[in-house]
């Protein structure tokens, strides 16, 4: 098996995170499943559920997190956040790294969902790295907004480089 390195820029927004053995995590736009790796090597009794819409990127997932899925560590299932019935009650933290839906649409349902299944003291990490510097005030601005406006406290982070921003929403 090739052993898949996990990119800086994953590793910094997971580590900002701060995992907890037994959180229960939301990741939305698994993709290639670096975050997912590096989000169940930190839990214990905690769960994390990845969604995607893509197929492949649900099999990509699967495929590098196999011991994670065989374990019942982490549940995998290709669908989009609109559609999404969170199987688990209660989620300490929702994680999504260059997942456009926040900055591009109206995502107010989305929001509604996440805020109705977040815990309080829970927070949503949106991250976003930066290709466009330009975009990222428009990304700031309309992330921060659509989380206020869903009931989440939001703080921005930033990271110098490679440029990533984080937008968190504390509920």
């Amino acid at each position: 098996m090739v052993l898949q390195t996990i990119p800086a820029r994953i590793r910094w927004s997971v580590d900002l995170m701060d995992v907890q053995p037994g959180d229960h995590v939301l990741e939305i736009g698994c993709g290639p499943g670096a975050g997912a790796e590096l989000i169940c090597s930190r839990l214990e009794t905690g769960k994390l559920f990845a969604i995607d819409r893509s197929e492949s990127g649900v099999d990509r997932t699967k495929r590098r997190c196999a011991r994670y899925v065989e374990s019942g560590r982490l549940t995998v299932r290709q669908i989009d956040l609109a559609t999404l019935r969170v199987p688990v009650k209660r989620l300490n933290k929702v994680y999504a790294f260059n997942v456009n839906l926040f900055w591009v649409r109206d995502c107010a349902d989305e929001i509604a969902l996440l805020h109705e299944r977040v815990v309080p003291g829970g927070a949503v990490y949106l991250f976003f790295e930066a290709t466009r510097p330009e975009e990222v005030p428009t990304i700031v601005e309309k992330c921060s907004a659509a989380l206020a406006e869903g009931g989440f406290r939001v703080q921005v982070v930033q990271r110098k480089v490679p440029s990533v921003v984080g937008i968190v929403g504390r509920r």
